[in-house]
């Protein structure tokens, strides 16, 4: 009798966690919903295409300047393999199982590596970082661990690249 009721304990207190980390990530995603807004919509015409498609893993979108401040509204804050393009009128990051992100080149402000982002730490330059700005003003950083890092010069000299060290 005395293991049934250690296990039933068990899975209460296994439970009542996960019930925890769920209440704690919904009440992130309305307390930042108002300045995440509505994201871009992805054009008709993105333009020419200025870089290949690069392959790899969305690792989030967090707010500006922490690395660690993880965006949970819709499914920014969820990771999905994704591709990411380069295009003259922005950046089209489509993600499996999850919606498609449009960066508008004027919203970029960076395009830099960094050790970590989200949660996610790497060897130094292991993620790609491209901060921006959404229609409502609120600054972002939305991370990316490309499968072929040798990519990532093409992709920082795109845009003037700064590196702050308030990320790091």
């Amino acid at each position: 009798m005395d293991r049934t009721v250690q296990v039933v304990l068990l899975v209460v207190a296994f439970v009542a966690g996960i019930g925890l980390m769920y209440w704690a990530w919904t009440g992130r995603a309305k307390k930042q919903a108002a300045s995440i807004g509505e994201l871009p919509a992805v054009p008709a015409d993105c333009g020419a295409q200025l870089l290949e498609p690069t392959t790899g893993l969305y690792l989030g979108s967090t707010l500006s300047p922490s690395w660690i401040q993880r965006i949970t509204v819709g499914d920014l804050g969820f990771r999905a393999t994704a591709e990411m393009t380069r295009f003259e009128r922005g950046i089209l990051l489509e993600r499996s199982g999850a919606g498609t992100i449009w960066i508008p080149e004027e919203s970029i402000t960076a395009v830099r590596t960094e050790r970590g982002h989200a949660g996610k730490v790497m060897t130094e330059g292991g993620v790609l970082v491209i901060r921006w700005k959404l229609p409502t003003g609120t600054e972002v950083d939305t991370g990316f661990r490309g499968d072929d890092k040798t990519v990532y010069p093409a992709w920082t000299g795109a845009k003037t690249s700064t590196k702050t060290g308030d990320e790091a």
